[in-house]
């Protein structure tokens, strides 16, 4: 059953969203102001660390001071130094909630500093940033980022090593002043036992140096847990995911005009979030990584709402103090995104498209693919060619399976051309392609003889785009070659003329380079290419989709500035999981490639 989008929550959505991301007119002040924290942060630290960075004005009011007040000014320096160091990026990046932490810190620190070494520039520094930040206000306005609670134990690691390290300077730099001779062992020990509250093996001569160690100890523990404890109970917002209520909206978008994109179905993914145009007749869907907001392919729907969802998405970006970028978008999509939202665009690769139609084994260019195939097929090899849903739950469990056991991590990859899942009920429409072994002598019949599967996803009526091909890492060479002929000569029986293959990066340069009269240039960075293909696979995709004569469709990258492509090529390659951060989680169970838990648990009942 078919859902109307209603207008009415997009227009909302995308004029509170105008109202918050104003133009801004001082681009370069966040991080100026950024920049600037982090160096006061990084002065109050040392300041605090080394005894020896103390000022030699005012020091008439150290003497009027009792020692244990200014011991606790100096670790209330530190805990002020590492917070500002802590927020220093936020700050550059706009963030609303560090600004006002931060507000808060500045006056703290500047008081601080007067109190305890009566340095008078620190304190005037702070100070003045404070005031530049108060009249800059409005220009700290983004919201925070998806947020969940996972971040508290990698928060907790980090801060446990900063602090640890910190307490082990802060008790080295104090040599000569222990009553005793503390080896390493001892002092880590006293870091330890300082960072919750108690006592360590090492004692000072100066009942004033002890506090100060004790204090400094005891406030960088208490940032590690405080910050942990925030994290772990503030409220948790998901990671990007995409509701029931925007499947539906976005299957019939694909259905009125899912022909015009091959990478149209890929907005299904369950990992990414959506945006609507006002008028809801065109959607983007996207991922925030690393601070980009990342989408990928044209937006779905009507072209003639592409210009409203876009600014939808621009304005998200700009309320969040995101990067927006947009991998793999056709040549059509690259000219709307730069001209509506005042992108750049680069070309980053080459899509190949075959027509089923036209497609033949004949003539010598195809030479070495029929050589190939017919080799492999008198090795006994066979494919079936099918819609997914005319598959058995115990034939999706076994092919789910087997593409998992094959992919040989713990990673799913893809993002931008991959759907994450296989065997879905809504994915139907879907074409699977398996590749069989028939049984040697000695074997017994019921031995498995899936050897390899192709997975393809929906484009339009008459089209599908490869999603997914996997082999088992033991069967002859060639068996790629035989699934993708097996499936150009099937699906027009289907009623398929058009296959997507795989996306080949750079694959104008890699060809221009080879040619005769290539530029030194284009030769240098062919050779480049070539060298990074041992890590990624680049020149021997090309090669591959080049053996079955393709047309080449172009697919671009926008950006907002060439500044900015270092970081979103970092966050492309997370979003592909080429790039993986974060804490190891042995007890996470390998997850099989697509089965829903319903389909799965009803091939367990059977």
């Amino acid at each position: 059953m078919s859902v109307e989008p209603t207008p009415e929550q997009p227009r909302r959505r995308l004029q509170s969203l105008r109202t918050q991301a104003a133009a801004v007119p001082r681009a370069w002040l966040p991080g100026a102001v950024g920049y600037t924290a982090l160096l006061i942060g990084l002065v109050d630290i040392a300041c605090a660390v080394f005894p020896r960075l103390r000022g030699t004005k005012m020091q008439w009011l150290a003497g009027q001071l009792p020692g244990g007040t200014t011991t606790l000014a100096a670790a209330g320096t530190l805990m002020v130094g590492l917070l500002l160091v802590m927020l220093a990026h936020a700050l550059r990046r706009r963030k609303r909630r560090a600004w006002r932490a931060v507000c808060v810190l500045l006056p703290i620190g500047a008081g601080l500093h007067l109190l305890r070494w009566h340095q008078v520039g620190p304190a005037v520094i702070s100070l003045v940033l404070f005031v530049v930040m108060l009249v800059h206000h409005r220009e700290f306005y983004a919201k925070a980022d998806p947020r969940t609670r996972w971040r508290a134990g990698a928060a907790f690691v980090l801060l446990a090593s900063v602090s640890i390290g910190l307490g082990l300077l802060i008790v080295g730099v104090r040599t000569g002043a222990e009553v005793n001779t503390p080896g390493l062992a001892e002092r880590f020990q006293h870091v330890v036992y300082g960072l919750v509250g108690f006592e360590g093996p090492v004692d000072y001569r100066s009942e004033k140096v002890a506090w100060y160690v004790g204090y400094s100890l005891g406030a960088l523990g208490l940032i590690t847990v405080g910050t942990t404890a925030y994290l772990a109970l503030r409220p948790e917002k998901p990671e990007p995911e995409l509701t029931a209520e925007d499947e539906v909206k976005v299957r019939e978008l694909l259905k009125r005009h899912g022909e015009r994109d091959s990478l149209g179905y890929f907005a299904l993914r369950r990992d990414k979030s959506v945006l609507f145009s006002p008028t809801g007749k065109a959607a983007i869907s996207y991922r925030v990584v690393s601070g980009v907001m990342l989408a990928s392919g044209d937006p779905v729907g009507d072209p003639e709402a592409w210009p409203g969802a876009i600014k939808v998405f621009m304005a998200e970006a700009r309320a969040h103090a995101w990067v927006p970028a947009v991998m793999g978008c056709s040549e059509q999509g690259g000219e709307i995104w730069t001209r509506e939202a005042g992108l750049d665009a680069i070309e980053l690769g080459d899509e190949a498209i075959v027509d089923t139609a036209a497609f033949s084994l004949s003539g010598r260019a195809m030479r070495n693919v029929r050589q190939m195939v017919k080799r492999i097929e008198r090795n006994g090899y066979s494919c079936q060619v099918r819609r997914v849903g005319d598959l058995s739950l115990e034939e999706k469990h076994r092919i789910a399976d087997a593409a998992a056991r094959w992919r040989g991590t713990d990673t799913e990859r893809g993002f931008s051309m991959a759907l994450g899942r296989f065997g879905d009920q809504g994915d139907d429409d879907c074409v699977v392609v398996t590749a069989h072994k028939a049984p040697e002598e000695g074997e017994p019949a019921d031995a498995d003889d899936l050897k390899a599967v192709l997975h393809f996803v929906p484009w339009g009526p008459d089209g599908i785009s490869l999603e997914l091909m996997r082999r088992d890492r033991a069967a002859d060479p060639g068996l790629n070659e035989l699934l993708i002929v097996a499936a150009l000569q099937a699906v027009p029986a289907l009623g398929v003329r058009r296959v997507s293959l795989n996306f080949a990066m750079f694959r104008s340069a890699l060809a221009r380079g080879e040619r005769i009269g290539a530029g030194p240039v284009l030769r240098v960075w062919r050779g480049l290419l070539v060298f990074l293909s041992r890590w990624f696979q680049i020149e021997s995709l090309y090669k591959f989709n080049a053996k079955f004569q393709p047309e080449w469709e172009p697919r671009f990258l926008v950006y907002p500035q060439t500044r900015d492509l270092p970081r979103i090529g970092f966050a492309a390659m997370q979003a592909e999981a080429f790039i993986t951060l974060g804490l190891p989680m042995p007890w996470r169970k390998k997850q099989r490639q697509g089965l829903m838990p319903e389909a799965a648990r009803l091939t367990k009942a059977a």
